[in-house]
């Protein structure tokens, strides 16, 4: 594929705040349509299966998204090595680090489609999944784990594209895919009443598609850099290593952290299947609730990119600025939504009002963290975009470990159990890793040490 078929978008000259506005957008699209795989899920069985079925498919989706995040966070590596390269014009070396991303990605698949076959039913006890719901939690997993080549898949070619400076093509794909998957859950659930597993079987068949959009789109368009299926043949080990350095950190921050948002699934589903179901409602509507900062994180990343590996590492922290402001602005809104009205968007999933009740409850707790994360994702996206993933790793971590998991556990000794006081435990995370990244920004824009890839 010729080098000069597909320019990319410049971020390293003229305005900044129209341009990342320009380039957030389609990302809050895609977001927001990959969110609908779970919701439209949720949404379904909610109201032609049983409350069983809603808390199989929050438990088993907890867990799978879980594993992408992971994935997610190791192509973060792939995506920020393309993004450098081409701010500092060397687009050619691009094309090992995808060829590298391929391999390593093809082998993480196969691995994780295995295992997660094999511990399904290991997972689901873990998870304190409810007797009712625990056979149809089992199917869901192990359905998506049939799919997990595709679902990774996709994940990878879309923080490809992003690292070209291309967020459209990522929306388009999953546009298409997300209009099937909603055919896929009537016909599989309502139609075919296969419950959890039907919703499961359709998320999987539509991310397949949205694979195969991506790779036309390639074939069709090409690549703003030289790339060939015979760089799959050549050792492309430095490049594996320089792809996982950077991403390896990031995925194991969003192992640790699901980790530890399992913990809390963990402790609510031991307290019936009742709060069970609300937790599998409120954390479809918290999805969506954390788009917004999500988006401008992922778009700030690629933007921040291109720029260190430009060497205009002032431009970086005027997006980063831009970024938040923009960001607590819309959040506002979304979080205003979400603690007044939570059992309204409920209702959107659920007639039943004692489920609507549970999540409306542990929705407000998310509220006051939207507010939050839209100064805390900006500065992981800014963080990433630098190269300095093991920082971004580090305050996850602490903030999981060393916060969330001991204050949730702490709220449920408190009786009566509120669903509201333990999802504080994840605004209160929120605040200590704020300030984390505070400290580190002002000190590493004092000795303004960002330097380009060699």
């Amino acid at each position: 594929m010729a080098g000069n078929i597909r320019k990319t978008n410049d971020f390293t000259q003229g305005p900044i705040f129209g341009p990342l506005i320009k380039f957030m957008l389609p990302i809050l699209g895609a977001l927001i349509l990959q969110s609908l795989y779970g919701a439209v899920d949720l949404l379904v069985v909610g109201r032609y299966g049983v409350t069983a079925d809603i808390s199989a498919v929050a438990t088993g989706a907890q867990f799978i998204n879980m594993v992408s995040f992971i994935m997610i966070g190791l192509s973060v590596g792939t995506s920020v090595l393309i993004g450098q390269y081409i701010g500092a014009g060397k687009k050619n070396e691009a094309g090992n680090i995808l060829a590298a991303g391929m391999k390593l990605f093809f082998c993480c698949a196969v691995a994780l489609t295995v295992l997660i076959l094999l511990l399904a039913p290991a997972i689901c006890t873990v998870l304190n999944s409810p007797e009712a719901a625990f056979p149809r939690a089992v199917a869901y997993m192990r359905t998506c784990a049939c799919g997990m080549l595709f679902i990774i898949s996709y994940n990878l070619l879309s923080s490809i594209f992003k690292g070209m400076g291309d967020s459209k093509t990522p929306l388009m794909a999953v546009s298409i895919a997300a209009v099937l998957n909603i055919g896929g859950d009537i016909a599989f659930v309502k139609g075919l009443q296969m419950g959890a597993q039907g919703a499961a079987l359709a998320t999987v068949i539509s991310q397949a598609i949205s694979v195969v959009i991506c790779l036309m789109v390639i074939k069709k368009r090409g690549l703003p850099f030289e790339f060939s299926l015979d760089m799959l043949k050549n050792k492309q080990g430095k490049n594996i290593i320089k792809s996982v350095k950077l991403g390896a950190p990031i995925a194991l921050q969003s192992m640790l952290v699901n980790i530890s948002f399992l913990v809390i699934t963990s402790l609510i589903n031991d307290i019936g299947l009742i709060e069970s179901s609300g937790l599998g409602v409120a954390e479809k509507l918290c999805a969506f609730i954390m788009l917004l900062p999500q988006a401008f994180a992922q778009s700030l990343s690629a933007v921040v990119a291109q720029n260190i590996g430009a060497v205009k590492p002032e431009r970086a922290d005027r997006a980063l600025i831009m970024g938040m402001v923009s960001s607590f602005v819309l959040c506002t809104a979304v979080g205003y939504m979400a603690f007044f009205h939570g059992d309204l968007l409920a209702s959107i999933f659920t007639d039943n009002v004692a489920v609507m009740a549970a999540a409306a409850d542990y929705l407000k707790a998310y509220a006051i963290d939207c507010l939050l994360t839209s100064f805390l994702f900006c500065f992981i996206g800014y963080f990433n975009g630098c190269g300095y993933t093991f920082f971004t790793m580090l305050q996850g971590i602490i903030g999981a470990f060393c916060v969330r998991i001991p204050v949730s556990i702490l709220m449920k000794s408190i009786v009566p159990v509120s669903l509201f006081r333990i999802g504080l435990a994840t605004p209160c995370s929120s605040v200590v890793q704020i300030i984390f990244c505070v400290i580190v920004f002002i000190v590493k824009r004092r000795k303004r040490d960002l330097k380009p890839l060699n």
